[in-house]
């Protein structure tokens, strides 16, 4: 149950903790002091009702489908995180991370909970990660290990939209340092990449 649980989280806390629009835009509401405990609490909701749909879903219209070609769906899972695991070794290198937050005028609770949701759910690589990627992932699991890897990933949402929004204030400065996005790059690519192993060899792939 800890094994699946922990593994929920990491990969969870690994697709989420890279600085996109999003995660911009919570960074930015949390320096502001605007509406932080709601722009977490939607982000994190949003996140574990996607990955509850991916882990739900995917089992029940695609059964018959995961059972003949779990192999083949766990191996490119694998690929899958591999490849982001070398876009963030990548980055280790680059050093070009960089976080542009613009200090705007105070927006009403509902202009920025609309905008929020359209960061959110217009953004493709959303469903790729949570209802694909998670869903297809949490597989490898049945009965309580599953909704231990559930559990697992989206309590990651709400730590780390939570903790960011909470956080920003302090932790905005020393993102501000290069060496502290590789850091944080290489940490990310090495948690994708064990993950993107152990699923290699699930999928009889090692």
């Amino acid at each position: 149950m800890l094994s699946a649980f922990f593994t929920g989280f990491f990969l969870g806390l690994s697709l989420i903790v890279a600085i996109g629009a999003q995660n911009a835009f919570v960074l930015r509401h949390g320096i502001l002091r605007q509406h932080v405990f709601y722009v977490a609490l939607f982000c994190a909701v949003s996140d574990t009702a996607l990955i509850c749909l991916g882990v739900t879903g995917i089992s029940i219209f695609f059964n018959n489908f995961i059972d003949q070609f779990s192999n083949i769906l766990f191996g490119i899972s694998s690929i899958w995180l591999s490849g982001y695991g070398i876009i963030r070794l990548m980055s280790v290198f680059k050093s070009d991370s960089s976080i542009d937050i613009e200090k705007t005028t105070a927006k009403g609770l509902l202009p920025t909970l609309i905008a929020l949701f359209i960061l959110t759910f217009a953004n493709p690589h959303v469903y790729l990660d949570t209802v694909i990627l998670i869903g297809s992932i949490a597989q490898q699991f049945s009965g309580e290990l599953r909704v231990g890897f559930a559990i697992g990933a989206s309590l990651a949402s709400f730590i780390f939209f939570f903790g960011l929004s909470y956080g920003a204030k302090f932790l905005a400065p020393i993102m501000q340092n290069h060496n502290s996005w590789r850091i944080l790059d290489f940490v990310i690519a090495v948690i994708m990449f064990s993950i993107a192993f152990k699923l290699a060899v699930e999928g009889n792939w090692l």
